[in-house]
């Protein structure tokens, strides 16, 4: 038997596409898709946020690594497949949620439909003998509660709770609007971090952040020529429990080179604002300025070095490294701002505020590794090709002498880390959560109904429809057939 079913062609295949790409069904499994290809990026180190564990990979597993490279798996949020789930993810929104959109601005400027033939098919439906005013009655009564009314014919017929459809396609137009706001901030934003020193001045230039990562469309040329001078920094902390209280910061800002410096003071929650790029107050810990000699006396090192905290109490680590020594120096430390002893006999800072600050130092000799062409992290030292030479507890002021030279604990200063961050996308991203919720609250809470009313010479007819089987039909129906003068 010959199949005569017509082909159905290039057009129709696009139309069905397209209809298939637009369903609700569609976006929300795109939706999971996306949840799901966000996974690896929160596992795996990206190399925008921490270069040095991708190249720890490189080093430990190469033929791992080299698969998370095909795959863009160091780059999740970059990659082409994770790109293409996001773009058709908001493709499918605009597409499902736009023509529904122009249908219930139709459907809300359209009158309710007309008065069913036989009510008795409704819900609740009631008759009793009437007087022959109750259009009149019902039609105030439908003004009053704010009902869509239509009447025809001896009969009204009555629509309430378009909002809860309104509610919901701001809900899905939200979303659209929140991925609006994020392609712009990962098209045109920034980002970076940059440790900076009391009594240092922080310059917006690329060379001066620790980690800077840029939009597709943003370059160093973008950055706004502004410079921080930090000038104090005092941290407030609760004597007994130790919990932070209040940070505060004290800088000089200049928005241009030729701009005149001004005084401000920053907050956790009180950032500086140039144009559309913000800087945060995000950490701070304490840099041991230390100065370092050879057997001669030569000064190879001298300055402050950030060292890392690892508990609430400041306790912090970090390494010295002397590579123009002969033979190059390196020094892995702890700095403890208030001196205390653990149990198995180590120290342990015991409050966060410096007040009895001592330094430990473990000292090596040898290749510190820094001319093999490998990223290396400036808070640690590599010492599998170095020889150790001893280990010395300092005081601010104190000397740690030993064949190949010398390292001196001058004093301390604090640090912060500054946060510069270039977000154009958030004021719309927050806007659309905001109106997401909103229309999530108005789509759960509000009812859907249609009541209608018929009057002839002999009964007063009333019944409804509940759309969604929402509950509390029944109570209006009771209230509005007792408006209308039914006998209880």
């Amino acid at each position: 038997m010959k199949d005569n079913a017509p082909e159905i062609g290039t057009v129709g295949l696009l139309r069905f596409a397209w209809r298939q790409l637009t369903s609700m069904r569609t976006a929300l499994v795109l939706l999971m898709m996306l949840g799901a290809a966000a996974i690896p990026g929160s596992i795996i180190p990206q190399r925008s946020q921490n270069p040095m564990a991708v190249s720890a990979i490189f080093t430990d597993s190469p033929t791992k690594a080299l698969w998370y490279e095909r795959f863009s798996l160091f780059d999740v949020y970059a990659s082409p497949w994770f790109s293409a789930i996001y773009i058709l993810l908001f493709i499918s929104l605009i597409g499902c949620v736009l023509p529904r959109a122009f249908e219930h601005y139709k459907a809300a400027r359209a009158l309710p439909p007309v008065t069913p033939k036989n009510l008795l098919r409704m819900e609740f439906h009631t008759e009793w003998k009437g007087k022959g005013d109750e259009l009149e009655v019902a039609r105030q009564w439908f003004k009053k509660y704010r009902f869509r009314v239509r009447e025809q014919d001896g009969s009204i017929s009555a629509e309430k709770g378009f909002t809860r459809e309104t509610g919901n396609l701001f809900f899905h137009l939200a979303l659209v609007l929140i991925l609006i706001g994020v392609s712009f901030g990962s098209l045109f934003g920034m980002r970076g971090d940059a440790i900076v020193n009391v009594g240092e001045r922080f310059i917006n230039t690329p060379t001066t952040y620790d980690s800077l990562s840029f939009g597709k469309l943003f370059n160093e040329k973008s950055l706004p020529p502004f410079s921080i001078e930090i000038n104090k920094f005092v941290g407030k902390y609760d004597p007994v429990t130790n919990a932070p209280q209040d940070y505060t910061l004290w800088v000089t800002v200049k928005d241009s080179p030729d701009s005149a410096p001004v005084k401000k003071i920053v907050k956790v929650n009180s950032p500086l604002t140039f144009g559309s790029t913000r800087v945060y107050l995000q950490a701070n810990g304490y840099s041991p300025i230390v100065t370092v000699r050879d057997a001669a006396g030569n000064v190879g090192f001298q300055g402050p070095v950030p060292f890392l905290p690892q508990d609430a109490n400041l306790t912090s680590t970090g390494a010295i490294k002397v590579p123009d020594l002969n033979p190059q120096l390196g020094f892995v430390g702890s700095f403890f701002p208030t001196i205390g002893r653990a149990n198995e006999g180590g120290g342990i800072s015991v409050f966060p505020e410096a007040l009895d600050p001592k330094l430990f130092l473990s000292a090596w000799t040898g290749d510190l590794g820094l001319d093999n062409g490998r990223p290396q992290s400036v808070y640690r030292i590599n010492t599998d090709a170095m020889k150790k030479i001893g280990l010395k507890s300092l005081s601010p002021g104190e000397t740690y002498a030993f064949a190949q030279g010398s390292i001196t604990f001058e004093t301390f200063v604090p640090w912060v880390n500054l946060q510069v961050v270039r977000d154009p996308g958030k004021s719309y991203a927050l806007l659309g959560a905001i109106v997401a919720i909103l229309g999530l609250l108005a789509s759960l809470f509000t009812r859907r109904r249609r009541i209608w009313v018929r009057v002839t010479k002999k009964n007063v007819e009333v019944a409804g429809l509940a759309k969604n089987a929402t509950p509390g039909l029944e109570d209006e129906i009771t209230q509005l057939a007792r408006a209308l003068g039914r006998a209880e």
